[in-house]
């Protein structure tokens, strides 16, 4: 039987409990075997960013916050295909790489909002299913949707990477909203400060 592994994308800049917590619920619920963290060198979308970690620092952290669940990956493989990124070009070599596997788009209601800027959104819809996760303030007809797109029901993770970093450039950061290992390693490195 084939796996199925959720391609999820992003910064993760830092990765947080609501990309974790997503990840082990579309496990958790069948609607993959894995999900991986396809962690971004360069989003088309987000040039220019300066706040944006290191390649290899956003790797480490995202690691260090999957340790405890065998159904999430890190994946580096965008790392490794020319910049910027566009999710076409990363799923078709993807699938070129392991093709025993079927690999779904997950995405959150925002981005689906704007998938048609995407590059090339009819090939990836033409070669990958899609799971749309909610996102507050972002409304999706189930109804309305095409084939091969579906909107899961999870929980609603309310976390910002951008607010937490700019908490901890405040000073003012509890550590609630990431694992405790990813928040030490933070601190250890003096990252965001």
């Amino acid at each position: 039987m084939r796996k199925t592994v959720g391609i999820y994308g992003g910064s993760f800049n830092p990765i947080h409990d609501g990309h974790t917590q997503l990840g082990k619920w579309l496990c958790d619920n069948g609607y993959v075997d894995e999900l991986w963290f396809l962690v971004s060198p360069l989003n088309p979308h987000k040039i220019g960013d300066t706040s944006l970690l290191d390649d290899e620092t956003r790797l480490h952290l995202a690691k260090l916050a999957i340790e405890e669940c065998a159904t999430l990956k890190v994946c580096d493989f965008e790392m490794h295909l020319p910049r910027p990124s566009y999710m076409v070009n990363t799923l078709f070599s993807l699938r070129e790489t392991y093709p025993d596997i079927d690999f779904i788009l997950v995405i959150g209601a925002d981005n689906w909002e704007r998938f048609n800027l995407w590059y090339k959104p009819d090939e990836i819809m033409r070669h990958h299913r899609i799971l749309v996760y909610p996102r507050e303030g972002y409304l999706v007809d189930s109804d309305s949707l095409p084939g091969g797109v579906t909107l899961v029901d999870s929980p609603i993770y309310n976390i910002s990477s951008t607010e937490i970093r700019e908490q901890i450039r405040k000073g003012t950061y509890d550590g609630r909203m990431i694992s405790p290992n990813v928040w030490t390693e933070i601190k250890r490195l003096g990252l965001y400060a």
